[in-house]
């Protein structure tokens, strides 16, 4: 890929403001990582943090580079789509493990752990999900769905997002949840937590008891009203799983984040007290936090390779500055490791100018971007943790 001098200039001035605001190996963007620059996986290893990523089966079988690149990086992956219900699930009685399967060979042959996303979600439900399943039948489904999966991989999961994305707080329902088809088929006696989260967590407990069990959603980093409020109903709902005996060991905190524009301040793009908060929380309540599908949109940066690397870099070093000095945030993955396949570029996720995102540690060409020295000064900073 080439840039423009003025674009190269900027990468300069761009490094050297990162170097001066505590981001202090930053390189160029489109600096290669060499043999000699350590690995996100050892710099993370050696304060006992789990760094990792997202990754696509399909793409670990078919691009080598790509391959590469995870196994040199990664000590932990879990599989965007593969052991979610729909793609595990071609029929009420069939199951489909091969790229399940697959995952869970690469990461034995390279030494990685894996994560297990999810066994209850709203989305991604198999296409014979509204027709089959009913209030009567849902908690057989359920349950055995979630014998059947962890069962399969029991003693070979780091941990599991048991529960993916329950709160919705414009839904209006109490308690903050999502009105989801899991809400409607098992809504549970009306206390603080819905009867499908119960069944879900003791099942999988019983099921896998050595797998760390996460509660996993999104939106609840930021400094805005929005992010606020869906904070306080999730703290809610693991402190209702704990007072009713629940098995939770973890809060996911996504980390689907903005690189705000430097003309303007929103809460939107500022992360700081109530992501602190949140994770001080937690820890008093004897939960680890994982911060488990991190990257950087660029939606309203300018074109600019330089200046979007820059502040993509900034916001993945200012964030894991804050997230890491709690030491109960034991894992750190990004949702990928190369812009080549990032989730972003598509959809309502898009930049409006259709540019390819730089949201990653890595861009297109696998070669390592500003991000990728952020990501790794900010985990060299953290304190080691115990355990």
């Amino acid at each position: 890929m080439e840039i423009s001098r003025r674009e190269f200039v900027a990468g300069g001035a761009a490094v050297a403001a990162l170097e001066l605001a505590g981001c202090g190996h930053v390189r160029a963007p489109g600096t290669p990582a060499t043999p000699e620059v350590e690995p996100l996986r050892l710099v993370g290893a050696t304060r006992g943090i789990l760094v990792g990523c997202a990754v696509q089966v399909r793409h670990l079988r078919d691009d080598p580079a790509y391959a590469a690149l995870v196994s040199q990086q990664a000590g932990i992956v879990v599989e965007e789509s593969a052991l979610k219900m729909g793609p595990l699930r071609p029929s009420p009685t069939e199951y489909f493990f091969a790229d399940a399967d697959y995952l869970f060979e690469f990461a034995k042959k390279h030494k990685m752990k894996v994560r297990g996303h999810n066994f209850v979600w709203h989305e991604q439900l198999p296409n014979w999900f509204d027709k089959y399943v009913t209030q009567a039948n849902a908690e057989h489904v359920l349950v055995e769905h979630i014998e059947h999966v962890a069962g399969r991989y029991a003693g070979r999961v780091h941990s599991w997002d048991v529960v993916n994305e329950a709160i919705e707080i414009k839904d209006g329902m109490k308690g903050g949840f999502r009105n989801s088809p899991w809400l409607k088929l098992l809504p549970g006696d009306g206390i603080a937590v819905p009867g499908y989260i119960d069944i879900a967590y003791r099942t999988a407990r019983r099921v896998d008891p050595k797998a760390m069990l996460v509660y996993n959603d999104y939106g609840i980093e930021a400094e805005d009203e929005a992010s606020a409020k869906k904070r306080a109903a999730v703290m809610a709902l693991l402190r209702g799983m704990q007072a009713r005996g629940i098995p939770v060991d973890a809060l996911g905190v996504q980390s689907h984040i903005s690189a705000g524009s430097r003309l303007a301040f929103s809460p939107e793009y500022a992360y700081g007290p109530g992501l602190r908060g949140m994770i001080r929380e937690a820890h008093g309540m004897g939960l680890k936090v994982l911060l488990t599908e991190m990257d950087v949109n660029d939606r309203k940066l300018p074109a600019s390779v330089a200046e979007r690397d820059i502040a993509v870099a900034s916001t993945y070093g200012g964030y894991l500055r804050e997230a890491l000095a709690d030491e109960a945030v034991i894992a750190v993955l990004t949702w990928g490791i190369t812009d080549k396949y990032t989730w972003l570029d598509y959809g309502l996720q898009q930049r409006e100018d259709k540019l390819p995102q730089r949201c990653l540690p890595f861009d297109a060409e696998m070669q390592a971007k500003p991000a990728f020295f952020a990501e790794r000064d900010a985990l060299d900073g953290a304190a080691k943790r115990n355990s």
